[in-house]
């Protein structure tokens, strides 16, 4: 059994540049925490038409076995990064695992939409703790260099490969067993991870002092407000009143958010964390790659469903090379960052992640998938396997220990805020599209198809939008290309 004095011993040994087997554990049990996490993101979309059954859920408050976990989880990100800098990033961790696990054992175990929706909004609050803290343990106990490049690697293949097996997961548990084992193996899985981490991860120093309570209540409702009105414009309408009463109070709610941060003594999102310009574009490429990402997952299920006729576990495995090829790139992105500097890594990333876009956007409905779908998947597969490393990699390079919790949550939020943007967006586009396509043609099934593949086309053709906005900013905006980031220049 490993001690906590060992655990330390790990963690100095990394740090002089020896990986050692504790050390190498405690990668697993952060990347496995991002794991569950990612994987929750999608696992239950495959479930929802026997979630919707077996509950008796109205087709609209279905959204919110979705909603309530995104909403909660990018509303309490800023505060959960900020809370495990100030109460300590082990004790967090654990506790943030312990309560998304036991949310996960009470959503499997509902008997009500409203009981079920509760559920994942406690697993939403478990997440916003346990994400931003599983990334700040990588910045504070693996120094910048190979060890670092390579703990990251296996977090970035852990959130890249999370979605996808997420699917593929989703199908297999749906089909094989039940839905309620969609939330069940968040219980074996997040069992383990908690019996692991007092062994293998080291106490990290905290930050004195405690987080603001005003600027906590702000952030969450901020951030909350704006999440909710894309969640809501995806759902609804732009111009619903609803929609957009959450912007307009999103909005004077993140203007007082910041006015106070730039007063504050000890603010809980420090402004100074935005004056490197290699942080900001990682922020900004991390907004676009997110709507280009999230979008692409949420046409493509439905392609492969509804025109291919792909079942629940068919449709899932269909992404597994994605989640393999990610996987393998993610690892050689971690190697090669040290020779190249992350820049050329993002800027090939979101080249190959653009080119996946443009191909899908030609999509139709006699497309096939070994014809169209799966080249797309490969060519994504190398496209965020690439930059997934970099991009988390110059989010967090020169943080001090103080600020690893929130420069973290603000990576992550960043990249939830692009995702919610896209889908709104997106979602917008594509039934636009369906509904001036459908009166051009004669009624019937195919007719629906055909508008169908037309809308998801032009919705693709949307998202290469946000791709090539996320390659600007590589080129324009990252400038440090050296193969390692030198902490002096981004404090």
């Amino acid at each position: 059994m490993t001690t906590p004095s060992e655990a330390a011993v790990a963690s100095r040994s990394a740090a002089a540049g020896r990986p050692s087997a504790a050390a190498g554990i405690a990668v697993l049990v952060i990347a496995g925490a991002q794991l569950m996490v990612a994987l929750d993101v999608t696992i239950v979309n495959i479930a929802l038409p026997h979630i919707q059954s077996a509950l008796h859920f109205s087709r609209p408050s279905l959204a919110w076995v979705i909603d309530a976990y995104t909403l909660v989880f990018g509303g309490l990100m800023l505060l959960g990064g900020r809370a495990a800098d100030f109460l300590g990033r082990k004790r967090m961790f654990i506790a943030g695992l312990g309560l998304f696990s036991a949310a996960s054992l009470m959503g499997g175990l509902a008997n009500t939409a409203g009981l079920l929706i509760a559920a994942r909004a406690v697993q939403g609050v478990g997440a916003a703790i346990a994400s931003p803290t599983a990334l700040s343990l990588i910045t504070t106990v693996f120094p910048e260099g190979k060890q670092r490049n390579r703990a990251l690697a296996a977090y970035a293949g852990a959130t890249g490969g999370g979605g996808v097996l997420g699917l593929i997961a989703g199908g297999l548990l749906t089909d094989l067993l039940s839905w309620r084992w969609v939330l069940f193996v968040n219980v074996i899985i997040g069992g383990l991870l908690i019996a692991a981490a007092p062994r293998v991860i080291p106490d990290t120093p905290r930050a004195p002092g405690r987080p603001s309570v005003p600027s906590a209540v702000l952030s969450v409702i901020g951030v909350g407000g704006l999440v909710y009105g894309f969640l809501h414009a995806a759902s609804d309408s732009w111009r619903s009143p609803v929609t957009i009463g959450a912007f307009a109070v999103a909005a004077v709610v993140i203007t007082g958010f910041i006015v106070l941060q730039a007063r504050a003594r000890e603010p809980l999102l420090p402004l100074r964390l935005f004056r490197n310009r290699n942080r900001v574009g990682s922020h900004l490429m991390g907004m676009a790659i997110g709507a280009a990402i999230f979008s692409m997952f949420y046409f493509l299920t439905q392609f492969v469903q509804e025109i291919l006729g792909y079942s629940p576990i068919k449709a899932g495995l269909a992404f597994l090379p994605l989640m393999v090829l990610l996987g393998a790139t993610a690892q050689i992105g971690g190697r090669l960052i040290s020779r190249t500097g992350p820049k050329p890594l993002l800027i090939f990333g979101a080249l190959w992640v653009l080119a996946a876009l443009l191909w899908l956007s030609r999509i139709s409905v006699g497309a096939t998938y070994a014809g169209r779908v799966l080249p797309a998947l490969l060519m994504l597969g190398v496209g965020v396997g690439s930059f997934f490393v970099p991009l988390a990699g110059t989010a967090v390079a020169g943080i001090t220990d103080h600020d690893a919790g929130i420069a973290s949550a603000a990576y992550i939020m960043f990249f939830q805020i692009g995702g919610a943007i896209g889908l709104a967006a997106l979602t917008t586009v594509a039934s636009t599209a369906i509904r001036h396509d459908l009166p051009a043609r004669p009624s019937g099934a195919l007719t629906l198809a055909h508008a169908l593949a037309h809308g998801w086309g032009v919705a693709f053709a949307a998202g290469a939008g946000f791709a090539a906005l996320a390659l600007l900013v590589a080129l324009i905006v990252v400038r440090v290309q050296t193969g390692e980031i030198n902490p002096a220049h981004v404090h």
